[in-house]
């Protein structure tokens, strides 16, 4: 045992220490790739060049098309030698120019007009994952000269086509602590009007709201959408934008169809309990960094699921469970009177305790790594393709868990994902089947999410990266083999579940959907635009689940 420990010890050192080289790496060629642009810009013919004072000093302010260098003036020596010293300047990218200001002294009351002061540039600075406002003020009381540089600065921050100048806004005032709306005033609103923003707040009012809303509005009037909530708001959001794009296109769907893609991207403004949409995106939950993404237009092409039964779509979304956290949420759902926090604890105890597998008949299609270029009836034909020789490849079985999802859902608890081996927008969903397993291994398995070892590493857990799913629940799936014969003998713990409702509970998104029958999953890729960036792990401070 002790040298197990001593061993993996020795593996998490090892592994810090890659991550320091790598994070002093990354360091090293940020600064070159600085170096560069700044000899680069050093070129250019500067648009604008004035004299501002920054903090207590004066500076040689140079305006050109891609950023605003100063350098402080430095007095004549005895000897009268040059007034300007280049090697201590400083300067900001315009990409990273969020809005400009005319900075004026005014009385308390007072409204408009005022004492002229300068100019203040208000940049968004990064720091890792983190993205903060920053304000820099150039300070010049000559109301002419400040006037010439602010409209040279607002029409270059115009030229920017990717920023949004109007956006819809949906505020789930009722997701996790019920902080969301106060997160949106006090943190979100001020940069969007700093930013000149128009913006058309809803706070729903209820589950579906959004839904209903995105399926009325005119959407030629905005720029892009934006949600402060959850993961199950976000994906409610999500599903009403791609639903409204397949009605204005004409796509029926209530049959096998190839959705088209949503009109609008989608900013997340994170205020859940997990927000795995924001974190897969941003890389940390934090309100200005998502405020900041949509701000400056940064856009991130996202694969989407589409859950479908009976030929019907259900829903869009970025992840499906069945199994155990269908039941969970199930289970959660039943102890509404709960406040959040206890409710999920409460729900995961409970399903843990009466832990058994489902029995069902599980097939999908692996995915090649290539985007997939199909036509509708090209598609209708490989999902019919039932023969041996086909596309389709079948397990059927005892499963504690099965996941679907097309995102890494990085979060607080699974800092790597809930599936690190699949990306935003790789084309594929990741396939995570837990089969059956003892209570204890199953916790080990649940344990790792938030740690450095291998939560796959398990001889009951398989994992695919595919292109469609196919799940059948046993009582309609059809079939008696040896395997299920014997469960009827077995201990009452391994017994599988069999569904007396006629119904089985799927988490979508966070959400309970109770499906009858099977239920077809397949990934559609970049078929959704997200404000954000891809990353490769959260940010966020690990957190293990208090229950485990």
């Amino acid at each position: 045992m002790s040298e197990r420990l001593e061993a993996g010890s020795k593996v998490n050192n090892s592994m810090k220490r890659q991550k320091r080289r790598k994070g002093q790496q990354k360091q090293q060629q940020r600064v070159g790739v600085e170096e560069d642009a700044l000899s680069a810009d050093s070129h250019c013919e500067p648009l604008l060049r004035g004299i501002f004072q920054i903090g207590k000093k004066s500076h040689d302010v140079e305006l050109t098309t891609s950023r605003i260098t100063w350098t402080p003036i430095q007095p004549e020596d005895p000897t009268g030698q040059s007034a300007v010293k280049k090697l201590q300047g400083d300067f900001v990218d315009l990409t990273d120019v969020f809005a400009v200001k005319v900075k004026r002294r005014r009385s308390v009351g007072q409204k408009s007009g005022g004492t002229l002061l300068g100019i203040t540039v208000f940049v968004g600075k990064r720091k890792g994952a983190k993205l903060k406002d920053h304000a820099v003020h150039l300070n010049n009381l000559s109301a002419d000269h400040c006037e010439i540089w602010f409209k040279h600065l607002k029409d270059i921050l115009n030229g920017f086509q990717n920023r949004p100048k109007s956006l819809k806004v949906f505020i789930n005032p009722s997701s996790h602590k019920k902080e969301a709306y106060q997160v949106y005033v006090d943190q979100v609103a001020p940069l969007f009007k700093l930013a000149d923003i128009q913006t058309d707040v809803t706070v729903t009012e209820r589950k579906g709201h959004a839904v209903s809303v995105l399926k009325e509005c005119s959407l030629e009037e905005y720029d892009g959408v934006v949600c402060v909530g959850g993961d199950g708001s976000v994906a409610e959001v999500a599903h009403g934008l791609l639903l409204r794009a397949q009605m204005d296109a004409g796509r029926d769907t209530d049959s096998i169809f190839m959705p088209v893609q949503a009109a609008l991207p989608l900013g997340v403004i994170p205020a859940g309990s997990t927000d795995a949409v924001a974190c897969s995106v941003h890389g940390i939950r934090h309100p200005v960094t998502a405020a900041l993404h949509i701000i400056m237009g940064h856009k991130q092409a996202v694969d989407v699921c589409s859950v479908s039964s009976v030929g019907r779509l259900m829903r869009f979304c970025f992840s499906v469970m069945f199994g155990f956290g269908g039941r969970t949420l199930a289970a959660a759902e039943k102890l509404h009177w709960i406040p959040n926090t206890q409710r999920r604890e409460l729900a995961f105890i409970s399903s843990l305790t009466h832990l058994k597998p489902e029995d069902c008949e599980l097939s999908f299609i692996a995915s090649s790594g290539a985007a997939v270029d199909q036509t509708d009836s090209e598609l209708e034909d490989e999902l019919s393709n039932v023969a041996e020789d086909g596309p389709w490849q079948t397990r059927r079985g005892l499963y504690l868990s099965i996941s679907i999802m097309s995102i890494p859902c990085l979060c607080s608890m699974a800092p790597r994902g809930l599936a690190p081996f699949t990306r935003l927008n790789n084309s594929s969903m990741a396939l995570v089947a837990v089969g059956n397993a003892s209570r204890s291994e199953f916790i080990k398995h649940l344990k790792r999410y938030s740690s450095t070892n291998n939560q796959f590493s398990f001889s009951f857990v398989e994992t695919q990266c595919v292109r469609a799913v196919r799940l059948r629940p046993r009582s309609h799936c059809g079939w008696t083999d040896e395997t299920s014969e014997e469960n009827e003998e077995s201990d009452t713990k391994n017994a599988p579940i069999i569904s007396t409702e006629g119904t089985y509970p799927w988490n979508i998104d966070g959400e309970l959907l109770e499906v009858p029958g099977e239920v077809l999953i397949r990934v559609h890729p970049r078929i959704l635009t997200l404000f954000g960036s891809d990353v490769e792990e959260a940010e966020e401070k690990p957190t293990k689940c208090s229950c485990i």
